[in-house]
């Protein structure tokens, strides 16, 4: 049995590649081989999303705090909120973010493929932010 403590992994910005905005990621476990799971808590400030992206395996995602968007390809714009649990099938292009004046946190669980959990495409523009 391994326990990971809180605060026991330093907190680290989202890159500019993959993000729009201020957003802070807090890894919370990597599963050791031979699993491939792996989550973090992510909170994105108000306007703050992800780029469009896909993972071999799907995504989970878990809010926790404030109210946020998620979209996939060709879909509506959709609300999420606390308690809302959202699932990206295996290579569905999508994005998540938080909504345009309020803040979302949200935990995120994926696995990985040949040590890669996310494919990272365009960064999601405002006119399709805004829907």
């Amino acid at each position: 049995m391994d326990i990971v403590r809180a605060g026991s992994t330093p907190s680290a910005k989202g890159p500019a590649d993959w993000f729009t905005g201020t957003v802070r990621i807090d890894r919370l476990f990597t599963v050791p081989e031979p699993g491939r799971t792996s989550g973090a808590l992510v909170t994105f400030e108000p306007g703050a999303r992800t780029a469009w992206h896909t993972h071999p395996f799907g995504q989970t995602l878990i809010v926790t705090v404030g109210c946020g968007r998620a979209q996939r390809e060709g879909g509506p714009i959709k609300e999420i909120r606390p308690g809302d649990v959202v699932f990206f099938p295996a290579g569905e292009k999508h994005w998540h973010g938080a909504g345009p004046e309020t803040a979302m946190s949200h935990i995120a669980i994926q696995e990985s493929l040949n040590g890669s959990p996310v494919a990272w495409m365009d960064h999601v523009t405002d006119d399709q932010y805004q829907g």
